[in-house]
C-alpha cells in the first residue's frame, strides 16, 4: 500500500537547521576547523536538540541545506534530516532545498523514500539547481546544463517511486508518493514548480514580491491544466533578532557574510533584522501574502534563542482578530528587499 504523506501544518512556521554545526570552542576528537564558529563534531547532539527543542517551540517543519562542496564544513542534507525525524514526533522534515544535479536521481530516490518511510509520511524533497559553478567542478557534473539535469532528475526519481508494488526483481519499496518541492525564484523555477511541483519554495523575496510571484505560479499552473492549489507556496525568510535593529542588521549580515564569503552589504536588503515581534509580523506578511509554511533561516549561531522567542511572537499575532497592514518597518519605513534567481538551499 503506497505510503500516506502528511501534509505540511498551514500557516506556522518552519526551523531551518543552521548551515553548520553552532559548537564554539577548540577542536576537539572528531572535530573539522574552519566553521563561522568553530568546528564539527563526530556528534549527532547539535540535531537532535536543535530539531526536538524547534519542533517543542512550535515549527511545524525542520529543514536543511544543501551543499556537497563548501567553504565551511557543512553535514550532509538527507543523513542530518534522519537524525532529526527521530528525534521529532509530528513535524514535517524537508530538505530546503537539495542540488539534484549533483546526485544520481535513483540513488536520492531511494534516501527519500527510506526517509518517507522512517518519518512516517513526514519528509519532504526540496530541489534545486545551486548557483556555484566550483562546486559542481569539483563534483565532476556540468554546470551550464544544470536545468535540464534538474526536469529529468525529477522524473527519473518519480519512475523509480512509481516501481513500487510492481512485478519483478527491480523496484524500489517500500515508497508511496514523496512530496518535490522546487526551489527558486526565477521564472524557470517558477515555472518548473508550476508544471511539476508539489511545492514552491522560494528566497530573498519580500512579501510584496512573493504575492506577485505566487500570481505567476497560479497562471503558469493554470496553463499546465493543474489546480491552484497543486503547488504548496512556502518562502525562506532570513532573520536576525535583536532589540536593536541596527544592531541585529550589523550581526546578521556580518553572519551572513562569514557563511557565504562575500561583503556584508550584499545582505543588507535579504535580511528580516529587528526585535522578534517585528520579525513576526513580517513572517505573518507572508502567510498573508498567500505562504502556506514560512522557513525561518537564523542569521546567528545560537539559531534557536532567536527562533523561541519570534515563534511566540508569531503564534501571538496568529490569534489576533485583526491583522496589521504589512509594508512597513520598526522605523515606519516601507520594507524593501532584493531578488534572486535561483535557491539551492540557503548557503547556496
Amino acid at each position: 500500500m503506497p505510503l500516506v504523506t502528511t501534509p505540511i501544518a498551514t500557516g506556522r512556521l518552519g526551523f531551518l537547521l543552521p548551515p553548520m554545526p553552532p559548537l564554539p570552542g577548540a577542536t576537539g576528537s572528531g572535530g573539522t576547523p574552519g566553521t563561522t564558529t568553530g568546528h564539527t563534531f563526530g556528534s549527532t547532539n547539535w540535531v537532535t536538540s536543535l530539531a526536538s527543542a524547534a519542533e517543542t517551540a512550535g515549527a511545524a517543519g525542520v529543514w536543511a541545506t544543501d551543499h556537497l562542496f563548501w567553504t565551511r564544513p557543512s553535514p550532509e542534507c538527507l543523513t542530518t534530516l534522519a537524525v532529526a525525524a527521530a528525534v521529532t514526533g509530528e513535524a514535517t522534515v524537508g530538505a530546503c532545498v537539495l542540488q539534484l544535479p549533483l546526485r544520481a536521481p535513483a540513488v536520492v530516490a531511494k534516501q527519500a523514500a527510506a526517509l518517507q518511510v522512517l518519518s512516517g509520511g513526514r519528509f519532504v524533497l526540496g530541489v534545486g539547481v545551486g548557483s556555484h559553478e566550483g562546486e559542481y567542478d569539483l563534483a565532476g557534473v556540468p554546470f551550464h546544463t544544470r536545468g535540464k539535469a534538474l526536469d529529468t532528475g525529477i522524473e527519473a526519481m518519480r519512475a523509480a517511486w512509481r516501481t513500487a508494488g510492481e512485478p519483478g526483481h527491480y523496484r524500489l519499496e517500500p515508497c508511496g508518493t514523496v512530496p518535490v518541492w522546487v526551489g527558486g525564484a526565477s521564472d524557470a523555477a517558477i515555472g518548473r514548480a508550476a508544471a511539476v511541483g508539489d511545492g514552491w519554495v522560494p528566497l530573498f523575496l519580500d512579501p510584496e514580491e512573493f504575492a506577485a510571484a505566487l500570481v505567476r505560479l497560479r497562471e503558469a499552473a493554470a496553463a499546465a491544466g493543474r489546480g491552484p492549489d497543486a503547488v504548496v507556496p512556502a518562502v525562506v525568510m532570513v532573520a536576525s533578532v535583536g532589540d536593536d535593529p541596527q544592531a541585529a542588521r550589523a550581526s546578521g549580515t556580518a553572519w551572513l557574510s562569514a557563511l557565504y564569503g562575500i561583503p556584508a552589504k550584499a545582505f543588507d536588503r535579504h535580511l528580516v533584522a529587528g526585535s522578534a515581534e517585528h520579525c513576526a509580523d513580517v513572517a505573518q506578511d507572508y502567510v498573508a501574502a498567500g505562504a502556506a509554511h514560512v522557513i525561518v533561516l537564523v542569521a546567528a549561531d545560537d539559531a534557536l534563542g532567536s527562533f523561541r522567542p519570534m515563534a511566540a511572537a508569531y503564534n501571538r499575532l496568529a490569534t489576533r482578530a485583526t491583522r496589521r497592514q504589512p509594508a512597513s518597518g520598526p522605523d515606519g519605513a516601507a520594507r524593501r528587499w532584493a531578488r534572486t534567481d535561483d535557491m539551492a538551499g540557503v548557503g547556496a
